[in-house]
């Protein structure tokens, strides 16, 4: 790892993206004191000096960066340091080796000239000039000040044990450096009493892997880990811990998704109708959840002689248990528990002064008045609770305490200040390791802000800082989640190259390349490719690609709307090619996964569009065909209505019936156009729109009058009456405050006034 970070720095420095090299470097700090050998201390060494030297150079010697723990760090001080270091590294290995070959591998790439001038590495490349201050900047009254890892063995062990009991993030450090040193060959234990026996060690290590699991949301490995270790304590003789461990592993079973419920939708589920499974599903959930709780009070009750920071885990847990249960009900029955647990880990921290727990506790309170539906009391409690981490800490909350709070103000629709909370929070974030903060979602939060905010390339920025982030810390299906995000927008904002060159990386990674990642996102991936390849108008490639994973997705049985809705996509694009007869295969494949998991809008507008394909490419030859398709389409308007659906866009009824207009004025069947169309215009004149659907409602409204007034006064020369349609929507339109839907009915008024 150390090495390929120490490459990817010096990528950086050839591309132009020094800036960026510099976030790098300092979003892996941890490199500088946790190496896996020397050889990999020199590969990592050499790439930071290629960068420093590349910043020196083009005059940024005095910017602030980041270094060894224990000091504050400039380019140029730091460049020092690290070439001093590497020097003495390379002699080291070639002095044992009796060769140059170290020497002269770090002079090479030392020397090397810049690849080129700029290569935009992210979607929002930033520049050296972006991390300079503007004007001196006060030195805060209390900066953090990374812990060294201890060089003596039975101090680590002392130390990491130390920083776990407070939850501090610097204990990752210590843990990762006792783990390389644990598995090392040779590996002998201290004998001494203070660091216990070799078995709590390893017991120790488990739980710390488990805890990095279940961050990462892989809860059957969390809780296998957590097993493990909970009979090493036993062994060792720990029972406190012990009990930690196992209610560590009650609360990662109940997190373990129940089967078939936990696939990657590729797609929007607009019109699905899932109430039982989901109910199901969440009752099932609930259960397993108040047997955790249970579980936990009578590990609890029975265990004796806990520390106070171990029984005040014990309660975070419990609560947490509860809280997850609201979480998955939103029942107000459930709520009233979650605030008794939070109340008795609250006063149980105060009482034994925990500030940790302390802050957990409030955190809970304030997360439980959310989930409860009151977001004011949440911001009021979340509020108390930064005023206490800023006078009395742990700092190390305040990041996501304030990620919190940009949540709740998101969901209070103020995207300004949630901004300003989740920039904040990312700020302060970057005086601990990322992993141990979650940046990696700050990111993904400040992403969400950004889009609402109308900031599109922030937020591409931003989703890709998230994804490398989740990459950092092993959790490879976040990041490949946030990479298909970001790719999603690149293909909404228009860049369609920038989608696809993102896609082709993110596919060519092994775990990808090689089918091991997870089936449902690696189709999202590829999907969202399929559909940029199609906006950059390589319909071959494209349509080969829908046809693969509308293959694939019909084996989905768990997932029967993904593959009705891939399949309708695969139809469309079989049909734009010419191919109708295998576009109607695909569609009645969509239909007939749409039968098990209804998927209205999605699958009538396949098959609409369908019709129009067939009727635009061979008129009247294939108007039969087209309109046994709208048909189709007519049956599942029906379904809809009685089921009750309301489409989120169109009517489909009035989006059929203006389908009939176009299918049937591409066959020359005039008459029959203009009877639909009529009956379209006549359709949205019953519906009064939604006040935030106006202008779409007037935006279908003046099509559905513009292709009539067409039909009637081009093709079945009448334009006296066309044209009193049109001026007459012309003025209806005006008086709304449309001025610009006017401009087609113009136009056509125009056209037909020449003729005339």
């Amino acid at each position: 790892m150390a090495g390929e970070v120490g490459r990817h720095l010096e990528f950086c420095a050839l591309t132009g993206n020094e800036a960026r090299g510099l976030e790098l470097l300092s979003e892996n700090r941890n490199l500088f004191d946790e190496v896996e050998s020397p050889l990999d201390q020199l590969d990592f060494l050499t790439g930071v000096e290629v960068l420093l030297q590349r910043v020196a150079l083009l005059g940024h010697d005095a910017l602030p960066t980041t270094g060894y723990a224990g000091r504050t760090w400039t380019v140029a001080a730091l460049r020092a340091e690290v070439k001093s270091r590497a020097d003495d590294l390379a002699a080291r290995f070639d002095t044992r080796n009796g060769t140059t070959v170290h020497t002269d591998r770090r002079r090479s790439r030392l020397d090397r000239a810049p690849l080129l001038e700029s290569l935009e590495l992210t979607l929002r490349p930033r520049g050296l000039d972006d991390l300079a201050p503007a004007e001196p900047i006060a030195a805060p009254a209390a900066p953090h000040t990374v812990t060294a890892v201890p060089d003596s063995l039975p101090e680590l062990i002392v130390r990491a044990r130390a920083l776990d009991e407070q939850g501090h993030p610097d204990a990752q450090a210590c843990w990762a450096r006792l783990r390389t040193l644990v598995t090392a060959r040779g590996h002998v234990h201290p004998d001494d009493p203070a660091v216990g026996p070799l078995v709590r060690l390893r017991a120790d290590l488990l739980a710390d892997e488990g805890n990095r699991a279940g961050e990462r949301d892989e809860y059957a490995d969390a809780a296998d880990l957590h097993e493990e270790a909970a009979g090493l304590y036993d062994d060792a003789g720990a029972p406190g811990h012990a009990a930690l461990a196992r209610a560590s592993a009650l609360l990662a079973t109940a997190e373990i998704p129940a089967p078939d419920t936990d696939a990657t939708d590729t797609t929007d589920t607009t019109g699905t109708d899932t109430t039982g499974t989901d109910t199901d599903a969440a009752e099932a959930k609930i259960a397993v959840l108040t047997a955790a709780h249970a579980a936990m009070v009578r590990l609890h009750e029975e265990t004796p002689g806990l520390a106070p920071y171990q029984e005040a885990r014990l309660l975070r847990m419990r609560a947490t248990a509860l809280g997850l249960r609201l979480q998955t009900s939103h029942s107000e029955e459930h709520a009233v528990p979650v605030f008794a647990e939070a109340d008795l880990l609250h006063a149980f921290a105060v009482r034994h002064d925990l500030p940790g727990q302390i802050s957990n506790a409030l955190l809970l309170r304030a997360s439980t008045h959310a989930l409860s539906g009151d977001l004011p009391a949440a911001v009021a409690e979340i509020d108390a609770l930064l005023d206490r981490l800023k006078a009395q800490g742990p700092a190390w909350h305040l990041p996501r305490t304030l990620g919190l709070r940009g949540r709740l103000q998101l969901g209070l629709r103020d995207a300004t200040t949630a901004y300003a909370d989740f920039s904040e929070g990312l700020r302060l974030a970057a005086d601990w390791l990322a992993d141990a903060v979650g940046t990696d979602r700050l990111h993904g939060d400040l992403a969400e802000a950004c889009m609402h905010l109308g900031r599109p390339d922030e937020a591409l920025r931003h989703l890709t800082l998230s994804a490398e982030a989740h990459l950092r810390r092993g959790s490879r299906t976040d990041a490949f989640c946030a990479y298909s995000n970001a790719a999603q927008l690149s293909l909404e904002l228009g860049r369609v190259e920038d989608c696809i060159a993102l896609l082709d990386s993110v596919l060519a990674e092994p775990d990808a390349a090689a089918g091991e990642l997870d089936d449902r996102l690696l189709a999202q991936l590829r999907l969202t490719r399929a559909r940029a390849l199609h906006a950059g108008e390589d319909l071959k490639a494209a349509t080969a690609e829908f046809v693969t994973l509308a293959a694939e997705s019909a084996g989905w049985d768990d997932d029967p709307g993904s593959h009705a809705m891939i399949a309708a996509e695969t139809a469309v694009l079989l049909g734009e090619s010419g191919e109708f007869g295998r576009a109607r295969q695909a569609a009645d494949q969509a239909l007939a996964a749409h039968a098990r998991a209804p998927r209205y809008e999605k699958v009538s507008n396949c098959v609409r569009e369908l019709a129009r394909l067939q009727a635009q490419q061979q008129g009247a030859d294939g108007l039969a065909d087209a309109l046994d398709l709208l048909a189709v389409a007519g049956r599942i308007a029906d379904e809809a209505r009685t089921a009750g659906y309301e489409a989120h866009g169109r009517s489909l009824d009035t989006a059929l019936a203006y389908e009939h207009g176009r299918v049937n004025a591409y066959a020359g069947t005039y008459e029959d156009a203009l009877t639909a169309l009529n009956r379209a215009v006549a359709l949205l004149d019953e519906r009064s729109p939604e006040p935030d659907r106006a202008e779409e409602w007037a935006e279908e409204w003046a099509e559905c009058v513009r292709l009539a007034g067409a039909v009637e006064g081009i093709y079945l020369e009448r334009p006296a009456p066309a044209l009193t349609r049109i001026d007459a929507a012309v003025t209806r339109l005006t008086a709304a405050g449309h001025t610009e839907l006017t401009e087609p009915l113009i136009s056509l008024a125009a056209r037909l006034r020449d003729e005339e």
